[in-house]
């Protein structure tokens, strides 16, 4: 969602840390400069990595050569950089006589002070005497070959939603009938020094880290809870950099920014190490192996294409934020995997697919393009797109007949919302989107609310045609509802989107979003067809798209 839910994120938190650390003893970093992030072109580099993956204990890279280039020596060099790193600047790991098939082993050395897990390679020549960069960057493509978990994960219709935690607690949660749930973890909120009371210490990569025992736990507790309930856990990893003791997470260029959520640092060795760190405890701790819960989906940041509200820098360069996220999102796709195999990362974007409202945000379409070619570029990997089809605007009523300025039936509609999900869908089958294996990734629906704002009926309707929408399509593996309960600050931007009012009251739209999914949807059907005047199974399975005209202003 848009500017109207940062204070109301900002509130979260802090309800998050009252109800619910990773702290660093960083080793130093190198001084960071932005020029050295942005995007290296591939034109000119005759070696390409083709592939780069664990194997026992080694990392195997195998090379494929079109022209093999000059050199004193005869010999390729196989670095190994830190994300924050470039060209030349890390630490030689193999070297191997030049040819035009070549294939280079290393140590993997998981869980010490030199692993390799999350690093990025690249091959030089020796020309001149000085080392010359002659591939693009590769990272390890299949961290899960190294995890001591692969749990199973757990059973799950795409029923979801953003839990009230009070009502779990007396049942209201498991009546809905919900499979899913989304909750948000500021990484920050889990950051705490060696000496608090309860820390937790964390031995990874030659480092003792500390996390806050006291919020660790109550986390621990909630998502225990909901497993026992038969839901599946998706967290939602943000950075909202207020603790003393993650100040070092907090990218370069966001650090003075006043947003609810900032760039994760990979910049420095700090920032880097630390990362990993968390990425490592978490797939551990929630892998349902320690008494923990588990948690089976990651999403890392959120909506990270709106820039100046939840991965804020200051730049306002496509490739360098996207570069940046890359970057993060590589180190905690490879520890998270690294520990639980089986666990789904996501990246997250809104549904401005070419249309922004926030001059300071990207175009969700030209984030997932950029995103997309790095992840190619280097090494393509299982990862899954975490989107949130709003209506436009957010506080229009109506999921099933859309303003007809923002809502159309082909790849350059301005927002891409239930209505016209196929045109994603579509896009995500193209050859340059597909998995490793050749599949359409899993696609969340991780955030969607409808208001009741202009009448429960409208509101009735909508979630039974979003949910319905979603249950059609084969590659949509969640539809979170967001919200349980009604949030006064949303309210004052016609946003009543729970289906309890303040008051604790179950609204008309509790009834039919219990009802999808079971045996009485029928009944719920039944019920939004009356409202739509249309049946709503006739309208979703020939894809019938309603529009409106205006600008989506309610009469």
């Amino acid at each position: 969602m848009r500017r109207h839910r940062r204070d109301f994120r900002t509130r979260i938190r802090s309800v998050l840390a009252a109800v619910l650390t990773v702290t660093v003893l960083a080793a130093g970093g190198a001084a960071f400069s932005p020029h050295t992030m942005l995007r290296a072109e591939a034109a000119g580099r005759p070696v390409e990595i083709t592939s780069c993956t664990i194997s026992g204990s080694d990392v195997v890279c195998q090379l494929n050569v079109g022209s093999v280039p000059a050199s004193d020596d005869g010999k390729f060099y196989l670095y190994a950089d830190e994300v924050w790193q470039d060209g030349t600047a890390g630490e030689v790991v193999a070297t191997v006589s030049a040819g035009t098939s070549v294939t280079a082993h290393f140590p993997l050395q998981y869980n010490t002070e030199n692993s390799n897990l999350s690093r990025k390679f690249l091959i030089a020549v020796k020309q001149g005497g000085q080392m010359v960069q002659v591939s693009d960057e590769h990272y390890i493509t299949n961290p899960e070959a190294v995890a001591s978990y692969t749990s199973p994960r757990k059973p799950a219709g795409i029923k979801g939603i953003l839990p009230d935690l009070t009502k779990a607690s007396r049942e209201e949660l498991q009546e809905l009938g919900v499979q899913q749930v989304v909750y948000n973890m500021y990484v920050d909120d889990i950051c705490s020094a060696a000496s608090a009371p309860g820390a937790i210490p964390f031995d990874y990569n030659g480092k003792t880290w500390y996390f806050n025992g006291s919020m660790v736990s109550k986390f621990d507790s909630m998502i225990r809870s909901l497993n026992v309930y038969g839901m599946q856990v998706t967290m939602v990893l943000l950075n909202g950099g207020k603790s003393a003791y993650s100040q070092d997470l907090i990218h370069p260029t966001a650090r003075g920014g006043d947003c609810p959520g900032y760039a994760l640092n990979v910049a420095d060795a700090d920032g880097t190490d630390h990362i990993k760190a968390i990425g490592a405890f978490l797939g551990q701790r929630y892998s349902g192996h320690f008494d923990c819960g588990q948690v089976d989906n990651w999403i890392i940041g959120n909506e990270v294409n709106a820039r100046t509200s939840w991965w804020y820098s200051s730049s306002d360069s496509l490739d360098y934020n996207v570069n940046i996220y890359v970057k993060a999102f590589r180190l905690l796709y490879n520890e998270l995997k690294g520990a639980n195999a089986n666990v789904n990362i996501y990246n997250s974007i809104d549904q401005e697919w070419n249309r922004k409202s926030n001059p300071g945000s990207f175009l969700a379409k030209e984030y997932l393009d950029q995103f997309n070619y790095y992840m190619n570029r280097e090494g393509n990997i299982d990862w899954g797109l975490s989107y949130h089809p709003y209506n436009s605007p957010l506080y229009d009523p109506y999921a099933w007949n859309g303003p007809a300025v923002w809502v159309k039936e082909n790849l350059a509609t301005p927002y891409i919302t239930m209505q016209n999900i196929d045109i994603l869908i579509d896009y995500m089958h193209k050859p340059q989107f597909l998995s490793p294996s050749g599949a359409v990734r899993s696609i969340s629906i991780a955030e969607i609310g409808y208001t009741s704002s202009f009448g429960d009926a409208a509101q009735e309707a909508s979630i039974a045609y979003g949910y319905l929408k979603a249950a059609s399509l084969p590659d949509v593996d969640a539809f979170m509802l967001f919200r349980q309960t009604d949030d006064a600050h949303e309210m004052e931007s016609n946003l009543a989107l729970g289906l309890y009012d303040l008051n604790g009251n179950r609204k008309p739209a509790y009834e039919i979003y219990k009802n999808l999914g079971t045996a009485n949807e029928e009944i719920a059907k039944a019920r939004a067809s009356e409202i739509i005047g249309m049946d709503i199974d006739q309208m979703i399975s020939q894809k019938i798209v309603w529009t409106r005209s205006g600008d989506g202003v309610v009469q």
